[in-house]
């Protein structure tokens, strides 16, 4: 579908990261644009950088896993543009588990399939029956990971677990919506190629009380600035890919009608090939043994 002006794009997660430079690209390109984040405040300054510009912007604070909420963001979208085109389902939060997987905290599992897994869908079931009934070219962009999307990060195996559970969402709904002939599309996500700069790392900050953990971690959270440290001087130059270029994928995509938004990468195409391999020879996973801890 055509980005043009005076369509209507929604984005959760858009007060930073990703989801403000999807917002950025889009306005850029015409659209009116409706923001939807937890973070108040940074939702706040989001909005106003937007209009300086001289974007269309609404704001609204919410939680995209709490079905109400983003079911009210639908309503207030559509009744204050009367259509929406594109829908970025692309909030999310890492879990915070520490240790062994039969050690984690229930609470950050159930934290991380809140956000990760039923944002989504409360997404498409609150927005896609509308978009439908419409009749007009829509897309719908659930961001994932290569983190799950591809092969999990044994390390971050509760984020991994949602986000491939993302990308399996939304092949269905792709199938779903070629047997409708409808005139939207999807796509599946995977930011990068390499590492960003995102507030994912302290994803915690965010946490609301009724997941909170049972139990104090063991270890502080690492913000991305340690990490970043971390990996130096351990010798390992990190490079990190600007949320602007992945925005500008996403748009070339939506255009193309891409479904899988995969940017071209040695390291990715190795690990789908190492995977597919080893699910056609019925072989061990051998792909993650760089991963496990002794």
């Amino acid at each position: 579908m055509e980005l043009r002006t005076g369509r209507v794009a929604v984005v959760t997660g858009a007060a930073s990261g990703i989801g403000l430079a999807m917002a950025r690209r889009f306005a850029a390109d015409g659209l009116k644009v409706v923001l939807a984040d937890v973070e108040e405040s940074a939702l706040e300054k989001a909005a106003a950088s937007l209009r300086e510009d001289g974007a269309t912007v609404h704001a609204r604070v919410v939680d995209v896993g709490v079905r109400e909420q983003v079911f009210a963001l639908a309503e207030e979208t559509y009744d204050k543009f009367g259509a929406v085109h594109v829908l970025c389902n692309n909030a999310g939060v890492g879990s915070g588990a520490e240790g062994r997987m039969w050690e984690h905290d229930p609470n950050d599992w159930k934290w991380a399939f809140e956000v990760n897994v039923w944002g989504v869908f409360h997404g498409i079931q609150a927005f896609v029956p509308r978009m439908i009934a419409g009749g007009e070219p829509g897309h719908v962009v659930n961001t994932s990971s290569g983190d799950g999307g591809i092969a999990p990060l044994p390390t971050a195996s509760v984020y991994a677990v949602t986000k491939a559970a993302v990308v399996t969402m939304t092949e269905s709904l792709y199938a779903h919506l070629k047997a409708e002939h409808a005139r939207v599309g999807a796509s599946v996500l995977f930011p990068g190629p390499h590492m960003l700069r995102t507030g994912l790392w302290e994803s915690h900050r965010n946490r609301p009380d009724r997941y909170a953990k049972s139990r104090p971690r063991r270890t502080p959270y690492r913000s991305l600035d340690q990490w970043e440290t971390a990996m130096k001087e351990a010798g390992q130059e990190i490079a990190f890919t600007p949320v602007e270029e992945v925005a500008d994928f996403v748009a070339d995509g939506i255009t193309a009608g891409r479904f899988w938004l995969l940017p071209a990468s040695e390291h990715s195409d190795r690990q789908i090939e190492a995977r597919s391999r080893s699910m056609l020879d019925r072989a061990d996973p051998a792909y993650l043994e760089n991963f496990i801890l002794d």
